[in-house]
């Protein structure tokens, strides 16, 4: 199955909302841009797909979505260089992933050409919401929902792939202190832990605002079992560096694969940075944190690229990480941004130009 650019049907606003936006004072995605496109799965198969102005979606009551939870996303983003020329990150390999969490959600599958025209239709409409400013690019939002009806406790026979973009600022800024949980857990064996499917969001949130109350910016998730092994910052993949060994947790039913964690292990390597990808038991790392030996930690996505971590509490006891002047984050998230702009060489192949 195969479509091309002009297959897909194309309704323009009429007037631009672009003047509305500031985009010196951009907060991370809550403008949109002016069109969206979107697909619906009806009877077995992929109709055309449409890009349309940006507007609500109206869904029946009973729209399994809202019952049963059949959704899943991804998050991506568009940058654009001083020769205005756009580019992506990777975007096949959000595809892949895309289609992995759609599979384990029991959600029909996007053809690549669809997730990939798409893409370049849409945003080569909305080329000129894309950001320029330090930081800041376009966020994208593929996503898929149930929206056949129905309250029987099964899988929906009609779904929705939506993409949305919105111009943005920097994620984070600064350094967050984070909560190393004991009693919740982000997921667990078995689980859809390594989808990006929205309840597994959902579900954190909780715990998330009980830490935000004592005084924490974020959690860090655990093991479902015991609580012995650290697995991600919050939403987002976890690093920790003791000495000069950058640790990180092999990938699971529990642990998203994600595609900034893969850069960053590809980028250190080819810089001679000394990597370990093994399960980190909180022990070691709070044992690092009173020897001095624990250097730094920071979480790694899509969003933020890398956000630093200059702290944790475990156990009613706060742990300060010491302040680098050349951090392994800091030379990892310029490097990973330098392609992502077009700075530097791509020795790697992951900067996908758009298709004019």
């Amino acid at each position: 199955m195969s479509i091309a650019t002009k297959d897909i049907i194309v309704e323009k606003v009429k007037t631009s909302k672009i003047d509305q936006v500031d985009f010196d004072n951009l907060a991370f995605g809550s403008v949109f841009t002016d069109h969206m496109l979107v697909c619906t799965y009806k009877d077995g198969a992929w109709e055309t797909p449409k890009i349309t102005p940006y507007q609500p979606i109206t869904l029946d009551p009973s729209s399994k979505i809202f019952h049963y939870g059949q959704s899943i996303f991804e998050g991506m983003k568009a940058y654009k260089d001083k020769n205005n020329d756009v580019f992506l990150f990777r975007p096949l390999d959000n595809h892949k992933r895309f289609n992995i969490s759609a599979e384990r959600m029991c959600i029909p599958q996007i053809p690549e050409d669809y997730f990939m025209e798409g893409l370049n239709a849409l945003i080569n409409l909305d080329k000129d919401f894309i950001p320029t400013k330090d930081g800041s690019s376009l966020y994208i939002r593929p996503f898929m929902f149930a929206s056949g009806n129905g309250f029987h406790a099964s899988p929906a026979n009609e779904y929705k792939f939506i993409i949305a973009c919105a111009p943005s600022g920097a994620y984070f800024s600064g350094k967050v202190k984070v909560l190393i949980e004991e009693k919740y857990s982000r997921s667990a064996n078995g689980g859809v832990g390594y989808a990006k499917a929205g309840g597994n969001y959902a579900g954190q949130f909780y715990p998330t605002q009980l830490a935000v109350a004592k005084g924490y910016n974020q959690v860090i998730w655990t093991d479902d079992t015991n609580h012995e092994f650290i697995e991600e910052a919050g939403a987002m993949n976890i690093f920790v560096r003791i000495n000069d060994t950058l640790l990180t947790g092999p990938t699971s039913d529990r642990i998203l694969d994600g595609i900034t964690r893969k850069s960053i292990l590809e980028i250190a390597k080819d810089l001679g940075i000394k990597t370990e990808v093994r399960k980190i038991t909180v022990k070691e790392v709070v044992e690092a944190a009173k020897d001095g030996s624990l250097k730094e930690m920071f979480g790694a996505g899509t969003a933020a690229v890398i956000s630093p971590i200059a702290g944790f509490g475990y156990r009613d006891t706060d742990y300060d990480l010491p302040e680098l002047e050349n951090s392994y984050g800091q030379l990892l998230k310029k490097t990973i941004t330098d392609i992502q702009y077009n700075k530097s060489e791509d020795k790697f192949g992951w900067r996908y130009k758009l298709k004019a």
